[in-house]
């Protein structure tokens, strides 16, 4: 497979439009299941990777419409484009604690498995580091698949997750590091 020629920069306004009408939803093949159990004041929680039956269509759990909303207040955003838009990844940061949280990370699905989220994931990790910023979060639903392997791949490990993260009520997988 060609690697892509593209080229990774702040988005625009004029971005937005063609950012926002992508397909923001992916395939999967597995998901990881939280079990719950609470017996005696004890928790005890296991995630486990499952194979799905047949491969399902996991839908965005955010409305990416409302992209153009957010992307005012958020302190970074990126754009992968070829020369016209095609991927970006969405940077929230946590000043007091040194924290880049990536909220948002999409690829159009015909440029998947071309090496651009990893593109944007050093974007943003190269952005943080000029920040002093000390951990790079990023948070995926248990249903991404592609999003967790992309994670695992690019040396991030798993630290923690919520139930009824999104509006939808997916549970959310949080991957980080230390930068520094």
């Amino acid at each position: 497979m060609r690697m892509l020629d593209f080229d990774i920069r702040p988005t625009i306004a004029t971005d937005l439009p063609r950012l926002m009408g992508m397909d923001h939803s992916c395939t999967s093949d597995y998901v990881w299941q939280v079990d719950l159990r609470k017996e005696a004041g004890q928790v005890s929680i296991q995630l486990r990777e499952v194979r799905l039956p047949r491969p399902v269509s996991v839908p965005y759990p955010r409305n990416s419409f409302a992209l153009a909303d957010e992307w005012h207040m958020k302190p970074a955003m990126f754009t992968a484009a070829a020369p016209e838009p095609f991927a970006y990844v969405c940077v929230h940061a946590q000043k007091a604690s040194d924290v880049v949280w990536v909220t948002d990370l999409v690829v159009a699905p015909e440029q998947r498995k071309r090496g651009v989220g990893q593109s944007l994931l050093r974007t943003v990790e190269g952005w943080a580091v000029e920040r002093n910023c000390r951990m790079l979060f990023v948070e995926m639903t248990a249903k991404n698949y592609p999003a967790i392997r992309l994670a695992q791949k690019f040396g991030l490990e798993f630290c923690g997750y919520n139930d009824h993260y999104y509006a939808n009520h997916d549970v959310a997988l949080f991957f980080g590091r230390m930068l520094k």
